[in-house]
């Protein structure tokens, strides 16, 4: 979806969404007619909302969680590529 897309559906304000953007809270993909979201790009939206109003974590705090959240996304992949690596080998 395009920017103006994300911003109707997510209910986020611009300055809210070119903020988050410049955290790299969000990584829209640039492309020739401009950003594109994806739906991962709109539940990292609706997390950070939630982390924000009802958790009440401030912008520190949710670097913090994103970092560490995404941290564990790429040991997790990098766990299930091993696991099949392991059984390719015993196989």
């Amino acid at each position: 979806m395009d920017k103006q897309e994300f911003l109707a559906s997510s209910g986020l304000e611009v300055q809210t969404l070119e903020f988050w953007i410049e955290q790299r809270w969000l990584i829209p993909e640039e492309t020739a007619v401009g950003m594109r979201f994806s739906d991962v790009d709109m539940a990292r939206a609706r997390l950070i909302r939630e982390l924000r109003h009802d958790f009440g974590a401030n912008d520190a705090g949710i670097d913090v969680i994103l970092h560490l959240m995404d941290q564990l996304h790429g040991m997790r992949r990098a766990l299930a590529q091993l696991r099949g690596e392991i059984q390719g080998r015993s196989s």
